[in-house]
């Protein structure tokens, strides 16, 4: 099997995430909750994960990592926990669901949301995001990649953006952190939502809220955090005040080896090698007869997500035939952003999307192209 479905989870996973997965199992006890052996060992499990994360993103403390069980409820710890009755929040048309059905829930509660266009590639121009910018406005909530084109926003413009009107900017990493070189503090990212199971590499149930300094959210959980228990409130030190409950520990031991993996090898390796998959498809793709794709046509602007149709065949059928006559595994339909399809025309049918990982290799985008074209030609 080739898999092409990174975006929708990374796999396969190093193998250091399958050992510390299966130690962090074997170990069993409770992290924070006893002072016995094995709880200390798996203790030492969130801690190792929460500093490599820390490290990955630029953080200035591994105690603004929150784990969280995806990077869904991230994002709505960040937007719920942060956003009050009468603010203003900006977002846009390439936003996945888990942004836009979080605002539009908030929305029956009092906040106020814009929601701004992108270009034909799905690139958002950072001056629409100026001129939605209001007195009332308090967050600019973006996805640094889409998840469709794989069109990258630029960040720095937007943080520094963010800055000087006084605004919060939450930045939705789920396509791009592991695969794309981003630091929080120099692109001045206040919050910053990630799963475990992308381009982290972690086991699916896990995902990560960068909280930065200055930012004040409300725990959207109460419950045991280990300390503090003759308390009715819940401690406000980080990250316990955002991390009620037993955490996911085989989980998040198996997401800080996969951490590990990508600072050992790094993030810019990884792109780079991206980068050569990304030229070679952009040149070979638009070939396939009948073949539309979608994204920006700069290799630098987008990530290794893939986005098409073919004219006259349903999806469906390309991805059917691809899985089993070609053993190459995509996704097809909406991808959970139906407006990001709305804006590049391709709703409501949707897409074709191949998604390729850091374990994929030019010749899996070789055959990904001799397959549809010959899917093309019957």
């Amino acid at each position: 099997m080739i898999y092409l479905d990174n975006a929708a989870s990374s796999h396969p996973k190093p193998q250091g995430v399958y050992d510390a997965v299966a130690e962090a199992l074997k170990t069993g006890a409770n992290p924070g909750r006893s002072g016995h052996a094995l709880a200390l060992d798996a203790s030492r499990f969130i801690l190792s994960a929460r500093e490599g994360v820390a490290r990955l993103v630029g953080a200035p403390s591994a105690s603004r990592i929150i784990f969280t069980s995806n990077a869904t409820h991230a994002l709505n710890q960040a937007l719920q926990g942060f956003l009050e009755k009468g603010d203003h929040v900006v977002s846009s048309a390439m936003e996945h669901n888990s942004v836009l059905r979080p605002l539009h829930a908030l929305e029956r509660l009092g906040i106020n949301h814009t929601l701004i266009g992108a270009d034909e590639e799905g690139i958002i121009d950072v001056e629409r995001v100026a001129e939605a910018i209001t007195p009332q406005t308090r967050l600019v909530a973006l996805t640094h990649a889409s998840n469709v084109t794989g069109a990258l926003l630029d960040i720095e413009r937007i943080g520094d953006l963010c800055r000087e009107r006084g605004v919060k900017f939450l930045l939705d990493a789920s396509q791009s952190l592991g695969a794309y070189p981003l630091d929080v503090v120099a692109s001045g990212v206040d919050m910053l939502a990630a799963p475990g199971h992308k381009g982290l590499l972690g086991p699916q149930g896990t995902g990560i809220l960068y909280v930065g300094e200055g930012v004040a959210l409300t725990p959207l959980l109460s419950g045991g955090t280990g300390f503090a228990s003759e308390s009715r409130e819940m401690p406000e030190e980080l990250p316990e005040t955002f991390e009620a409950g037993t955490l996911n520990t085989p989980g998040i031991a198996g997401l800080g080896a996969g951490v590990e993996y990508i600072l050992s090898r790094t993030v810019e390796a990884i792109r780079a090698d991206e980068l050569e998959i990304i030229e070679y498809l952009l040149e070979e793709l638009p070939k396939v007869p009948g073949l539309t794709l979608y994204g920006p046509k700069d290799p630098s602007k987008r990530l290794a997500v893939f986005a098409f149709n073919i004219e006259g065949v349903d999806g469906a059928h390309v991805g059917y035939s691809l899985d089993e006559v070609y053993g190459i595994a995509v996704r097809v339909g909406l991808h959970c952003a139906p407006d990001a399809h709305k804006t590049i025309g391709a709703f409501p049918m949707g897409t074709v999307r191949a998604s390729f990982g850091p374990f994929n290799t030019i010749l899996h985008a070789e055959k990904l192209v001799e397959a549809l074209t010959v899917i093309a030609s019957l």
